[in-house]
């Protein structure tokens, strides 16, 4: 399984932006305003870590597995701001 600071870069890059895109459609109560960038980038390298550790196949550096990494850490870094926003709002 590679991990490289390569993939860790796109990861984090592609989570922030998942966080931030779910932050502006969320605007509200679930805004977590600096913080979506943050749980962006954790949801980020969790859910690729987690697709790399089941699919050690979609690793490296080619087209098809970069692609498939960024979708899924921009997805899991705008799922894991979604549900901090929604756990903080429900706290409040």
């Amino acid at each position: 399984m590679p991990f490289d600071l390569l993939n860790l870069t796109i990861w984090l890059i592609a989570g922030i932006s998942g966080g931030c895109a779910a932050g502006e459609l969320l605007k509200g109560d679930y805004d977590l305003g600096p913080g979506n960038m943050l749980y962006g980038a954790i949801g980020g390298v969790v859910g690729a870590f987690i697709l790399q550790t089941l699919f050690p196949d979609w690793g490296g550096i080619d087209y098809g597995p970069i692609i498939a990494q960024v979708v899924v850490a921009a997805a899991s870094g705008g799922v894991l701001t979604v549900i901090t926003g929604a756990v903080q709002a429900r706290q409040r």
